[in-house]
């Protein structure tokens, strides 16, 4: 129990910075920056840049994009590419165990190209009318005075999700602890058009555990690749515990949760049919 409390702990401190600096960008945007002109400059191209951005490891910037959404800095594509493309704890897990550059080159420029087909097919065919949400209404839900400083500000909004993190966090790592890799491996089915399906799901899970139980898997073999990039791709970390931590509409983060989903099990699906066919 004592190395669960010390994980969780861990898992959390490394996560404070992005949040700290990811709400003091956001009280300076409010305070200082037209959100309007930097949404209409970056929604064309927001889907590749937050590909490429998000394959940085760690949960951090997914937990930034995922803010920055909810304040509409950001288009649903430039998000959705994000999460697709974030690496998590997959690339120091692959560098650790001293996998191939080229394997590890093929996952991340997989998840980079998906994320960002994905992110800008979705701001062309999901174009919605501009939503009256602003940074200022992020303020407001949490009962800050953002009038008066930014960084205290700021600080708020790290402690309380924080916080929230920290609890769903431990949960989350008893559960991975006390049941095993070896059972949980057991769920996925090698070889069967339903694994992908399974994969996602896992990797859904808002813990930077998943993303290691689904390299681990396909580093032993247990997982085909195509299996192994459905659930990577839906491994976002603890970004999705934020967007429904702070985002009020419920139906639209069920909605983005689903999107998430489907596309890495289209995405896994076709990854192993092409495998197989090559």
């Amino acid at each position: 129990m004592l190395d669960i409390i010390i994980d969780t702990l861990k898992d959390a401190l490394k996560l404070l910075p992005f949040l700290f600096l990811t709400f003091l960008i956001i009280e300076y945007i409010e305070h200082k920056v037209n959100s309007e002109k930097i949404i209409k400059k970056t929604r064309k191209y927001g889907p590749i840049l937050g590909g490429v951005l998000g394959a940085f490891p760690q949960c951090g910037f997914g937990v930034s994009a995922t803010n920055f959404y909810i304040t509409r800095v950001i288009s649903l594509g430039t998000l959705i590419a994000v999460y697709l493309s974030t690496s998590d704890e997959m690339l120091p897990i692959m560098l650790a165990l001293g996998v191939d550059s080229f394997t590890i080159f093929k996952i991340i420029s997989l998840k980079v190209i998906i994320g960002i087909i994905f992110g800008l097919m979705i701001d062309f065919f999901l174009r919605r009318k501009k939503q009256n949400i602003e940074i200022k209404e992020l303020c407001e839900h949490e009962n800050c005075d953002c009038s008066h400083s930014i960084i205290l500000s700021s600080l708020k909004h790290t402690i309380n999700i924080l916080v929230f993190l920290l609890l769903i966090s431990f949960i989350l790592n008893s559960c991975f602890h006390y049941l095993g890799e070896d059972l949980i491996s057991k769920i996925f089915l090698k070889n069967n058009p339903l694994s992908s399906l399974i994969s996602s799901l896992v990797g859904l899970i808002p813990n930077c555990g998943a993303s290691i139980i689904i390299t681990e898997l396909y580093l032993n073999g247990t997982i085909t690749f195509g299996s192994a990039m459905a659930g990577l791709l839906t491994g976002s970390g603890v970004a999705i515990l934020v967007l429904f931590k702070n985002n009020k509409n419920f139906k639209e983060n069920m909605f983005i949760l689903l999107l998430v989903y489907a596309i890495g099990v289209i995405s896994g699906i076709l990854i192993d049919l092409v495998s197989m066919l090559i």
